[in-house]
């Protein structure tokens, strides 16, 4: 097992920082297609994954791998154009680093976006659920190993992971943008990949309560808890998912709806920013 300690994500953080120039007060991390996000940021500092001491770097092509730091509706922002997953062959311990070097960059809040499959039937393609909770029964975490005490305690409540008070800001977003008819709270079904479910997997996990589901997020999310930063989940629902229609899932249908919706994903986010 690798040695992960305080000291090998510091090594991480401090380069960002000498790069940056600047202390970020919120995050996103971008999920497949919502990279032209990072598009928006103004006065924007470049820098590659690949470049960072003992960070991961990004396998899949539509992520683009670096961090784009600068302002972004008004406030100071770094942006996550990638993230990793378990299927790209990274140890579920390995998936902590995200979160934790934004920590040690002093990030206050984390706003995690991913494309997921529509398992609601009440929910269609190109809407966006706030995520209130999530259901992932893989037996393993991301703080698996031995405990960082600078990050938080070895046993860690999660009640609210998905911290009410961003959940009611993107709520109230929404409903001032006119979304509030293809916006939604739901749970988030966590999936290992890089497969799309089978038809039968969706029945149960639509029998065990979950609305939506994708292959990312949940590491962010129990890291994000364990270290006590605030986070918003969103997911874009970019298709429906296995079972619900006849025709198969495809990735020219998520990245079509992707595109359609990105203009409304963008409008919701910047909204929450302003109001951080």
């Amino acid at each position: 097992m690798q040695n992960f300690t305080y000291d090998f994500y510091r090594r991480s953080a401090d380069f960002i920082l000498d790069k940056a120039g600047m202390q970020p007060d919120s995050a996103i991390i971008l999920g497949s297609m919502l990279g032209p996000l990072a598009d928006e940021i103004e006065n924007p500092v470049t820098i590659n994954y690949s470049d960072v001491p003992n960070f991961p770097v990004s396998t899949v092509s539509s992520h683009a791998g670096r961090f784009v730091i600068g302002n972004l509706a008004g406030k100071k922002t770094l942006i996550m154009s990638g993230r990793f997953h378990w299927y790209e062959g990274y140890g579920f311990e390995q998936l902590a680093a995200p979160i934790r070097v934004l920590k040690l960059l002093g990030v206050k809040q984390s706003i995690l976006t991913n494309a997921a499959g529509a398992v609601n039937l009440d929910y269609k393609p190109g809407d966006i659920m706030i995520i209130k909770d999530h259901i992932k029964l893989v037996g393993t975490s991301p703080m698996r190993g031995p405990n960082i005490e600078e990050f938080g305690p070895r046993f860690f409540d999660v009640t609210k992971m998905y911290t009410p008070r961003l959940r009611q800001i993107a709520l109230s977003c929404a409903e001032k943008l006119g979304q509030s008819a293809t916006t939604h709270e739901g749970i988030y079904f966590y999936f290992d990949g890089p497969q799309f479910e089978t038809p039968a997997e969706i029945r149960a996990i639509r029998l065990l309560g979950g609305d939506a589901v994708g292959m990312s997020t949940f590491t962010e999310a129990l890291t994000a808890a364990h270290c006590g930063m605030d986070i918003l989940g969103l997911s874009l629902m970019t298709n429906m998912a296995a079972g619900v229609l006849e025709e198969p899932i495809s990735g020219e249908e998520i990245r079509s709806t992707a595109a359609q919706a990105l203009t409304r994903v963008i409008a919701l986010i910047k909204a929450v920013l302003e109001k951080l």
